[in-house]
């Protein structure tokens, strides 16, 4: 698959201006400041096409960009505290929107920094996740800030807190590079995977 040649597609502050679903999508969610953007711009060899924000919940709009064979989509970052309530609901009503649309999703990949254990909001969306029976994984960013003693303990915690899942996790450095291949392969296969369910059904 082809994840050099990518366009940024646009930005939707509300559900009503999300382009139609045409391709696979490939949806990036997580905290503010997890490393969504970093991670969109190491996946495409990019420096800049993503931008990363240096004020946690700064982006609250879905953005989008437009791959060969898939879309990426990255929803706005959650759980800044001082975003108003206001802005929160907001933030609510455009991911609910999106999802709400029964869109192509072939992957859903659930950032959560691995220097800490998931958050409530991270944990609220998994649960919403696995509710609404997403396709998904976890990443666990900023791998790199780890030394191996605090690597193995933070793998193990992972390994028993998604255990109930059932579902994958990977450690990822959008620094270093570490996992990056795995996340590649594994958005392929959902690709193929959507494209063929897809033919079959029509």
């Amino acid at each position: 698959m082809n994840f050099q040649t990518v366009t940024f597609e646009l930005s939707a502050g509300k559900k009503e201006q999300l382009p139609k679903s045409d391709l696979p999508e490939i949806v990036f969610s997580g905290r503010s400041n997890v490393g969504k953007s970093s991670l969109i711009n190491r996946l495409v060899n990019r420096k800049a096409l993503a931008r990363v924000s240096a004020t946690p919940g700064k982006t609250a709009t879905i953005n989008l960009y437009r791959l060969p064979d898939c879309r990426f989509v990255d929803l706005p970052g959650y759980g800044y505290a001082k975003v108003s309530k206001k802005e929160k609901d907001r933030w609510g009503d455009l991911v609910e929107g999106y999802f709400d649309q029964k869109r192509a999703i072939g992957l859903v990949i659930q950032l959560v920094d691995m220097r800490h254990p998931p958050s409530a909001d991270d944990r609220n969306m998994i649960d919403f996740l696995s509710e609404w029976q997403v396709p998904f994984i976890v990443v666990c960013t900023k791998s790199d800030k780890l030394n191996k003693t605090q690597t193995a303990t933070q793998l193990q915690l992972f390994a028993e807190l998604f255990r109930e899942y059932g579902i994958d996790f990977y450690p990822v450095s959008a620094i270093n590079g570490t996992g990056l291949e795995v996340v590649k392969t594994t958005i392929e296969k959902a690709v193929i995977a959507l494209k063929n369910k897809k033919e079959e059904s029509s």
